[in-house]
């Protein structure tokens, strides 16, 4: 499995336009949905705002992974943003975020989608790919880093 099976330049924006955990998310299945139309834009979002509500999805280092499986989702659907600025995300290391990935997924592809969230971070846990992350000009440059960072990463 490789970052790019589910994550296009379609669904990477730099910068996201809003400045809050919660509309940070909204914007972020807009993406997705602009990107694949979801048949229930609603659903994921709801699913996406409840599992924050259970648990900051801020894991630390200026990354948050804002996650849910839901009905109407066929694949594993992932979108990728920086802040403008630093963003409170609640997160557990109580520092703001910069890099928000946003993985959706179907119900019963659980093993894949758990699979998806261990590599984004395990490549987000390397202070200097999150920085050239941060300073990427767009997204094809975006993709073209991490598909790099990828081939270094999980060679070895």
């Amino acid at each position: 499995m490789r970052l790019n099976n589910f994550l296009t330049e379609e669904r990477i924006k730099i910068p996201l336009e809003n400045i809050s955990k919660e509309k940070i998310i909204e914007e972020m299945v807009n993406l997705i949905d602009d990107s694949v139309k979801l048949s229930n834009k609603p659903q994921v979002l709801k699913a996406v705002l409840e599992r924050e509500a259970v648990m900051s999805t801020g894991v630390g280092e200026e990354v948050a992974i804002p996650h849910a499986k839901a009905e109407g989702v066929d694949d594993i659907i992932a979108a990728l943003g920086i802040t403008r600025e630093p963003v409170d995300f609640k997160s557990l290391d109580e520092k703001p975020v910069r890099l928000v990935w946003l993985l959706v997924g179907p119900q019963d592809k659980t093993g894949p989608h758990l699979k998806a969230l261990s590599r984004i971070s395990r490549l987000m846990h390397k202070r200097e790919f999150r920085e050239r992350l941060i300073r990427t000009g767009g997204p094809r440059e975006m993709i073209e880093a991490i598909n790099s960072e990828e081939e270094k990463f999980f060679e070895t």
